[in-house]
């Protein structure tokens, strides 16, 4: 900031940091923005980096820090639908170099002033500016009265910001749930009208967005302002389909706790998976398909399979899952059958199975739900914790009818008949 101040330019904090430290909070990250140009920034700084190609942006880099750099930016006046928001832009990541920057691109590229640029933001408490050339706050759409009131309030007409990237509305939960704030009236309003918008936002964001709406520490309050302005059912429809039946006359409650129990290892500072999070929203109706395929007649092993391809072709049109999260979310559903078996060495190799844990985690979430049996997800708990001698006499006190170690019965193979040859096909 200023090395740009001494080259002459603006140079000021900007967005969720400025809020972040006017709550007392610790910011996760600094966002500047400048009068100077992309290029301009770039020659003053031998470690950045252009990026975007609808917005270009700077990546400067500080050791392990980025700190990103953005040109002071209007909004475009003749098209509506050119409004980009913030965080599509920071989702381009194509680096360009100065030659790329054709005449097309620089036209989308719509630079303004300070408070142009302070008005194309999304919400009134993210659009406050620290300027280090006098240490002063600038507000130019009333976002420290919305701070000190609680408010979270959109900048501009909320239909209309709304329809120009439907994501805003998610970012609206997220940061009432964030920051403990009242969505302001009219900007609540539209929601829940306007909530399948969503539909047109593709599968690819979506999963960015869910991620930091499940992520950061607040999922629990998260989830339950989406299901209450009508979000939720355009993230995960099969989900929200189940949450509406009961089993047992109970209400069924595993997603909500495993929300709680991320939120737990956020704060905690403990690793969290994409893989796991998907596990719990999609496991009911995994579940259900497969009690609904069994019923039909169709065997176990096939029943589970078929719901689970069923449930993922589904929600892949809705929010994707990379394949790098999808193959352990399988293995995490796949492996809960296998912790009813346990008698000889079954349940030796499924401890020594590298998604162990995370199914483990899996179980106790079901057994805490009343789902899975407590006293199997005890029996598991003990396991790993005794010694080689005592594991071998708890698996010896297994059933075998309890263990599914029970000898199959070998089919006995029909002799051919010599008076027909046999046949071959080809593949």
């Amino acid at each position: 900031m200023h090395r740009l101040k001494d080259a002459g330019h603006a140079s000021l904090l900007v967005g969720g940091c400025v809020r972040d430290l006017m709550l007392g909070r610790e910011p996760k990250d600094f966002d500047v923005v400048t009068d100077a140009r992309p290029e301009e920034i770039r020659k003053l700084f031998h470690s950045a980096r252009v990026i975007g190609r609808r917005f270009r942006l700077v990546h400067v880099r500080f050791g392990r820090d980025i700190i990103e750099v953005a040109t002071f930016r209007a909004i475009p006046r003749d098209v509506a639908d050119e409004v980009i928001s913030r965080e599509e832009e920071e989702e381009e990541d194509d680096a360009l170099d100065d030659a790329d920057a054709s005449t097309e691109i620089e036209n989308q590229n719509i630079f303004g002033s300070q408070a142009e640029d302070a008005v194309r933001r999304d919400f009134t408490v993210n659009a406050l500016y620290y300027d280090i050339r006098n240490f002063s706050v600038l507000d130019y759409v009333g976002g420290v009265a919305d701070l000190q009131a609680g408010i979270l309030r959109v900048i501009g007409e909320p239909q209309a910001r709304y329809r120009e990237d439907p994501v805003r509305m998610l970012r609206a939960v997220r940061f009432a749930a964030k920051l403990g704030f009242k969505i302001e009236d009219k900007t609540a309003a539209p929601i829940p009208e306007l909530a399948s918008l969503l539909t047109t936002v593709s599968p690819a964001r979506m999963f960015e967005e869910v991620l930091k709406l499940f992520h950061s520490g607040y999922a629990l309050q998260t989830f339950e302002l989406l299901r209450h302005y009508g979000l939720f059912q355009f993230l995960f429809p099969l989900t929200e389909k189940s949450l509406a039946s009961e089993e047992q006359g109970f209400p069924i409650t595993l997603v909500p706790r495993a929300l709680a129990n991320t939120d737990k290892r956020v704060n905690e500072d403990k690793p969290v998976t994409p893989a796991f999070l998907f596990a719990a929203m999609l496991w009911e109706p995994v579940r259900q398909e497969t009690a609904a395929l069994l019923a039909r007649g169709t065997n176990s092993y096939d029943a589970f399979h078929r719901a689970t391809e069923h449930v993922l072709r589904q929600q892949l049109q809705h929010v994707s899952i990379p394949k790098r999260f999808s193959v352990p979310m399988r293995e995490i559903w796949s492996l809960q059958s296998r912790f009813e078996r346990r008698a000889g060495q079954q349940a030796f190799r499924l401890l020594e199975n590298k998604r162990f844990r995370a199914a483990y985690d899996f179980l106790l979430l079901r057994a805490d739900t009343g789902e899975a049996d407590k006293m199997l997800a005890q029996w598991w708990t003990d396991f790993q914790v005794a010694d080689e001698n005592q594991r071998q006499a708890m698996v010896a006190q297994i059933a075998p009818s309890a263990g599914g170690n029970e000898k199959k019965r070998r089919r006995r193979r029909r002799r051919r008949s010599a008076s027909k040859p046999a046949t071959t096909e080809r593949a």
